[in-house]
């Protein structure tokens, strides 16, 4: 049974529960998160005992930001609009991810997923197929050249991609003109105070390889077929990562049927895993097996 049968299976009461949203339980997992966060972030600022410790926690925390945008740009994590457009351009500061922009890159990417001439995640940057190549996509060197180069680009107009609509590219200039704005304004900060480097832009870049084997994790190794229950993987973790990653290691049931909340997926799961075609036991499973695929 692929994602579509699947979907049209699903009895017509059950699947408008699976996507119910609700204001509570996003922020309640909202508020969990910021409480870790802000813990981390006031440990290094007033360098408790052992503070450099907290660098790679408050980077993880960090990254895993994106996760949340993710979710926002799907509109699912809180059942008011406005908070989920609310979070979604506060956390694009913190990761500089364009929201807007995002939001019409991600949804091409689930309209063309692993699709290697339509997928945006894939247009120019095949996933790494060396062990050279994964140290380079582990670094976070592409993610930071790329977001520098759209953010450029938008506040000068540059934007002809066919995912994004017309109708929202003054928003995309306007988005990426503000957040440079700020960006210049942290920069000049740093004159004045090292503490934005320390609980925000050195966590950042610590904090990179572990999201991006966690996103690697979500299409690596899985074959280039339409079927969303064979082209995405489910990994099988924790309940850390799933609370960092806001249950998106439930990535085919998310890409089945995007319109399922976070705290709905581990229930649409029980649907899926008879039919699940890519899964993993864990990141480090995954990230063993593809390893051993990349050539030397």
């Amino acid at each position: 049974m692929d994602h579509t049968a699947l979907i049209k299976s699903l009895p017509a009461e059950t699947r408008a529960t699976l996507m119910e949203r609700s204001d509570g339980l996003g922020l309640r997992h909202l508020a969990l998160y910021l409480c870790a966060l802000l813990l981390c972030t006031a440990g290094i600022a007033t360098r408790i005992p052992l503070w450099p410790v907290l660098l790679l926690p408050q980077g993880i925390l960090l990254v895993f930001l994106f996760t949340l945008s993710h979710e926002c740009t799907h509109k699912t994590p809180f059942r008011s609009g406005w908070l989920n457009e609310a979070v979604g351009h506060l956390v694009a500061l913190l990761i500089a991810l364009p929201f807007v922009w995002f939001r019409y890159f991600h949804l091409a990417h689930h309209k063309w997923t692993n699709d290697p001439a339509r997928d945006p995640e894939l247009a120019g940057k095949p996933r790494p197929d060396s062990r050279a190549s994964l140290l380079i996509y582990l670094s976070g060197w592409f993610y930071w050249k790329g977001m520098a180069g759209t953010l450029v680009n938008n506040a000068f107009g540059r934007i002809d991609a066919p995912y994004l609509p017309a109708r929202q590219h003054g928003a995309m200039r306007l988005e990426a003109r503000v957040l440079l704005a700020l960006y210049a304004l942290a920069a000049l900060s740093l004159l004045a105070s090292p503490v934005l480097f320390w609980i925000w832009l050195l966590p950042l870049l610590i904090g990179q390889p572990v999201l991006r084997l966690y996103l690697l994790a979500e299409h690596g190794l899985c074959p280039l077929v339409a079927n969303m229950l064979e082209n995405s993987r489910t990994t099988f973790t924790n309940r850390i990562v799933r609370f960092l990653a806001w249950n998106m290691p439930y990535h085919a049931e998310h890409h089945a049927l995007p319109n399922v909340p976070f705290h709905k997926l581990p229930a649409f799961h029980d649907w899926t895993r008879a039919h699940l075609k890519s899964t993993s036991d864990g990141y480090i499973e995954f990230t063993s097996d593809y390893a051993r695929s990349l050539a030397r």
